[in-house]
């Protein structure tokens, strides 16, 4: 389950408990909308619009402060997009989890010669945890929120969880809470504190189990597949297979068929680049390191290639603080050194 799916889950389970905190608006009457916005397909993490005020909360959650498009340029697209399509007002907030010195999470605008646009921007890690304590909806995000001693607020976190009289509602928010801890604190910590029976009954932890089963058939689909590619176009590198490997069940599905009209390696190529979010998400982490370090060598890149998505979401953040070729050499031999 990924940081942006537990964040829309817990804004679409709780959106009173959202708007109140962002707009001050106490109102049951929310309906949640789509996320899918016209013209060419574009998703927004979490949308709530809010019949009373008439005016729509458009939510972003961030983890890392980079994306593609630039955030600033994402905001102004979605409000342009969303004004077209509801004829209202549109509340905008980015709210970043993981805590960053990075100017991203400091921007609140769009600007060029001729627009100018404005949102807002919340650090998690600057708010007053009270709040977050006091409303079930947000407990999860209070373990990121401002504080002298962590170990001290998660503790308070797991206090407050074990008072939800609410079996089904304990174990859900106590599963969101273990997720956005990770953020922050030691796996040993968090386990002391939550217990595995208290999540076994919600329907995060369910999902997690569920992607477990998924991911099994999944690696055996991609077997068949790497058998049929490398029969058709030659032995395929190792770089390939993983990134293959690597795909959902859907793309999975959707390569089998397009192997078919496939004559050499490059249309596999091609075709990854066009339908692989990770594959996606890697080449925005290498244009980010040849604009900041110069052209980055091959053998790097390989290496980069190679990284899981987590990893790549832990360089995208990493890479702020590099300023040569040997930050990024370091950082990577340091990763390949904790995995031995």
């Amino acid at each position: 389950m990924s940081y942006d799916n537990t964040c829309k889950y817990l804004a679409e389970k709780y959106p009173t408990a959202f708007a109140n905190w962002l707009l001050g608006i106490q109102s049951s009457n929310i309906e949640i909308l789509k996320t899918e916005l016209t013209n060419e397909p574009i998703r927004a993490d979490a949308i709530t619009f809010l019949r009373t005020a008439n005016q729509i909360l458009h939510l972003e959650f961030q983890t890392l402060p980079y994306s593609d498009p630039p955030m600033p340029l994402r905001m102004l697209d979605y409000s342009v997009r969303l004004k077209r399509q509801y004829r209202c007002e549109v509340e905008q907030v980015v709210i970043f989890l993981q805590q960053t010195t990075s100017e991203v999470v400091f921007t609140q605008e769009y600007r060029d010669r001729n627009t100018s646009h404005h949102y807002r921007v919340i650090r998690l890690w600057e708010q007053n945890p009270a709040l977050f304590l006091a409303n079930p909806g947000l407990l999860p995000l209070a373990t990121l929120t401002q504080t002298d001693s962590p170990e001290t607020l998660l503790t308070q976190v797991a206090e407050q969880i074990a008072t939800i009289s609410d079996r089904e509602q304990q174990q859900t928010i106590a599963s969101c809470t273990q997720i956005f801890a990770g953020l922050r604190f030691e796996k040993n910590l968090i386990r002391q504190l939550f217990r595995e029976e208290i999540m076994q009954g919600s329907v995060i932890y369910q999902d997690i189990l569920q992607q477990g089963v998924q991911r099994g058939q999944q690696q055996g689909e991609a077997i068949v597949i790497l058998r049929q590619l490398n029969r058709r176009l030659g032995t395929i590198n190792p770089i390939l297979q993983e990134q293959i490997r690597g795909l959902s069940t859907f793309l999975l599905e959707e390569l089998a068929e397009a192997l078919l009209d496939f004559f050499n390696v490059e249309d596999l190529v091609t075709w990854l680049r066009r339908k692989d979010p990770r594959q996606a998400q890697v080449s925005l982490i290498i244009r980010l390191l040849n604009r900041r370090l110069g052209e980055v060598e091959l053998s790097l890149i390989n290496r980069v290639q190679r990284l899981s998505i987590e990893q790549v979401e832990s360089l995208g953040e990493a890479l702020l603080d590099f300023s040569e070729v040997t930050d990024l050499v370091k950082w990577l031999d340091e990763l390949e050194q904790q995995e031995e």
